[in-house]
């Protein structure tokens, strides 16, 4: 298991973290491990409010890459192309 050493801590920020863990009936070791635990979790989990409010982005990027696209291509048309594929 690694070890994780903080240097200059904050007296202020200590005491704290020290409050924090009595109350909670954890050591600060185990009190910084849950925080960290926490902070991590909720900063990778994405919640359903956040995956809708980046709905809109996305949709945007989509509508953007379209215009992109080059206007002159001619694409085959899908019903030929399953026709000629079922009469092989």
């Amino acid at each position: 298991m690694a070890t994780l050493y903080v240097r200059n801590l904050p007296d202020d920020l200590y005491a704290k973290l020290q409050e924090l863990a009595v109350s909670q009936h954890r050591s600060i070791n185990a009190q910084v491990i849950t925080l960290l635990e926490q902070a991590l979790k909720t900063e990778t989990q994405q919640t359903d409010e956040e995956r809708r409010k980046n709905v809109p982005k996305l949709l945007e990027e989509i509508r953007l890459r379209r215009e992109q696209l080059p206007t002159d291509i001619e694409w085959p048309d899908s019903t030929a192309m399953i026709r000629e594929d079922r009469d092989r």
